[in-house]
């Protein structure tokens, strides 16, 4: 699921109990969600007017000491303001994961929506534009944080050990 996939991008990068993760006020639970299932917590912020996207100003404005992340939410098809929201990231060494679940193949100036944060999780539940039934997607270019997801969503089991978990994990295969 998309939750799931969110979930395994928090834990990834290492989102833990007392953090913060901004989110839109306008979103499916499941993005809360998945910020909650690794004991950190959601901080709402305002959306743009226009595209029903998160504020960047917002985002501004909600930064402290315990912010870690920034999850934008593409919705109804509305890419967020990326360019703005990796600037913000950058400049206070936040992880940004998009949920790009309710945009699939949306674009933010002439690039996919997706391939701007850290990572970006997509949904295939039957609402969506493609659906599998249910399920999702997790995307990252970090190859450290990509094997770390692996391993999470696979019970914990070793990767280079044949049927060894030797951490606690989730099934999100």
């Amino acid at each position: 699921s998309c939750t799931g996939a969110m979930h395994l991008g928090l834990k990834s990068f290492g989102i833990k109990e007392n953090d913060e993760v901004i989110i839109p006020d306008i979103t499916w639970i499941a993005t809360a969600s998945s910020v909650t299932y690794v004991n950190a917590k959601p901080i709402f912020v305002d959306v743009e007017l226009d595209t029903w996207c998160i504020d960047p100003e917002s985002i501004r404005k909600a930064i402290t000491s315990k912010t870690k992340a920034i999850m934008p939410v593409h919705l109804y098809g509305n890419p967020a303001n990326m360019d703005e929201i990796m600037e913000i990231a950058e400049k206070n060494n936040l992880i940004v994961i998009e949920d790009a679940a309710p945009a699939l193949g949306a674009d933010y100036k002439g690039r996919k929506i997706g391939s701007y944060g850290h990572c970006s999780a997509f949904s295939f539940q039957g609402a969506k534009t493609i659906t599998t039934g249910e399920g999702g997607m997790l995307l990252t270019n970090d190859s450290e944080k990509f094997t770390k997801m692996e391993k999470f969503g696979n019970h914990g089991r070793s990767l280079d050990k044949v049927m060894w978990n030797d951490e606690i994990g989730l099934k999100y295969n």
